[in-house]
């Protein structure tokens, strides 16, 4: 099974599952689809991480660019600038590692037995690239309500606007320079996108577009094998990527929850519960989760039991703790993919805000990321701006093995309500047991900032019942009610293996997407 925010992205790794094909080789085919087919969510461009398990402790990938060597905070500065900008070829400064993650993830395959070449990985990709696919709904709202600050931005307009406006949902549009790009790698390899042509091709857009990446920057680019962040439940293991993702915040709130003790999905004391949790969770992340290599702490330090417990024992069930604080957005897919044999794969891709940086290359037509806004040019900040640093991520896959034998993998996109999120899918599923298409289309809430919004009240889904919201606004939540169905509470999805073998998934209502297998 694959489960993907784009139904095309999903069909494209179950057709690989099909074929013989490993949930890895799966997971590169939906993975380069949906860098197709939802363009303003992911690109080449953008970084990726990846867990692959087998039930086990999973090989954790961190495919994040760093900073270019030139990306300095007097580079800056002598601009005039007080800020990275959020959008042009200035906030392209990050390399793009998300290709040096599928070449990773293709390494791991080929020990496994995988045989599939580029060629037929990239084969979905390539065809919707050249023939064009629908524009999804998602990707009209958001170029309509981004176009004032990307029309402007080298190669947007000419790549996805029509006679200088947003395309209209259904228009077919069509990324010829993409598949092309996608038609070298398959021929030529991955590594031409650091080390080739392709990654001459590029750095020589971004300097001409005015970004500070430089060829040097993508040669000594790699992507890193890391160990996995995890934390031990009753329910089993919960697994993510460390640093310099927020995998932590995700973590210790799952630890958290399981002190509160919480036995009810829908009522106050559970959404109560999370957000409280998320917010003790966001003040360490906030505070020391950088790139790892400059960090002075052990993540590891805030998993113990004897800091849960005192984080956990600091939430007042009837009163929240005032808010906010600094927040990130983001933009970006989830996707995950299980096989026959019992691989797992949870990847997540993003190019932070939608569109990224609104750059696109013209002989590649890649877009590419804006990750590197997230650095400070604050000499005392703990997260500033250093030449080869790598930035801090919000973004970071799931994977769980649980003690009666499941095992899951799970995630979604969404900025601050990625780890919210996960905690909620979680809980609902393993501890509440709630039925797994149930638990990802149950409402939602969301604490912070996401899809490039400046305040960070409470957003809660209007299907939760009345009572419950004005219990949160009684205890000093500042709630903002909002659809019922909601995108920005972002494009949840999970995939569950049972001990009998029967696989089963589900993927959001909120986004175009779908949980495919290899026999539909």
């Amino acid at each position: 099974m694959v489960v993907a925010p784009h139904f095309l992205a999903a069909e494209a790794g179950a057709r690989v599952l099909g074929e013989g094909g490993n949930a890895i080789e799966a997971m590169i085919a939906a993975a380069a689809t949906i860098a197709v087919v939802y363009p303003h969510m992911n690109a080449l461009g953008g970084d990726n991480f990846l867990l692959i398990g087998d039930g086990g402790k999973p090989i954790a990938i961190d495919a994040c660019g760093a900073a270019a060597g030139q990306a300095s905070i007097d580079f800056y500065r002598s601009q005039g600038l007080e800020a990275i900008p959020s959008r042009g070829p200035l906030a392209a400064l990050t390399v793009g590692g998300a290709v040096s993650g599928w070449q990773m993830a293709l390494a791991e395959s080929k020990r496994r037995g995988g045989t599939l070449p580029l060629s037929r990985l990239f084969e979905d990709a390539i065809h919707h690239a050249q023939n064009g696919t629908p524009v999804s709904g998602t990707l009209h709202r958001n170029a309509t309500g981004k176009l004032d600050e990307l029309k402007e931005v080298s190669g947007f307009a000419e790549t996805f606007l029509v006679d200088g406006a947003a395309p209209d949902e259904g228009h077919n549009l069509k990324l010829p320079a993409l598949a092309d790009t996608f038609g070298r790698l398959a021929e030529v390899g991955l590594d031409d996108f650091y080390r080739g042509d392709i990654a001459q091709s590029i750095a020589r857009e971004l300097e001409v577009a005015g970004s500070p990446l430089r060829a040097d920057d993508f040669v000594h680019h790699k992507a890193l094998n890391v160990e996995p962040l995890s934390i031990s439940l009753n329910s089993g293991t919960a697994y993510t990527l460390p640093p310099p993702t927020q995998g932590l915040a995700s973590m210790m709130i799952l630890g958290i929850c399981e002190r509160l003790g919480v036995s009810e999905a829908e009522g106050f004391a559970y959404v109560h519960a999370i957000v409280e949790a998320s917010k003790r969770a966001f003040r360490v992340r906030d505070r020391y989760v950088s790139d790892p290599a400059y960090m002075t702490v052990d993540p590891t330090d805030f998993l113990t039991d004897d800091r849960l417990d005192q984080l956990a024992s600091e939430i007042d069930p009837k009163k929240a703790l005032p808010w906010p604080e600094m927040s990130q957005p983001g933009d970006t897919v989830w996707l995950g993919a299980m096989d026959r044999d019992g691989c797992a794969v949870s990847l997540i891709q993003s190019i932070y805000w939608e569109f990224g940086s609104g750059v696109v290359l013209p002989e590649t037509g890649i877009v590419w990321q804006n990750r590197g806004t997230s650095f400070s040019l604050d000499s005392d900040s703990h997260n500033r701006l250093i030449p080869g640093r790598r930035p801090f991520h919000t973004i970071h896959p799931a994977m769980a093995t649980l003690k009666d034998g499941r095992q899951m993998v799970y995630g979604t996109m969404g900025g601050e309500g990625q780890p919210q999120t996960q905690a909620a899918i979680f809980t609902r599923y393993v501890d509440l047991e709630q039925g797994l298409e149930e638990t990802i289309a149950a409402p939602r809430w969301l604490l912070g900032r996401t899809w490039g919004e400046d305040s960070a009240k409470l957003r809660i889904e209007s299907r939760f019942d009345s009572a419950v919201i004005d219990a949160l606004r009684n205890v000093g939540h500042d709630v903002e009610v909002v659809g019922d169905f909601d995108e920005m509470m972002g494009h949840a999805g999970a995939i569950v293996r049972h001990t009998d073998g029967a696989i089963e998934g589900a993927s959001d209502p909120r986004c175009d997407g779908a949980a495919v297998t290899d026999a539909d």
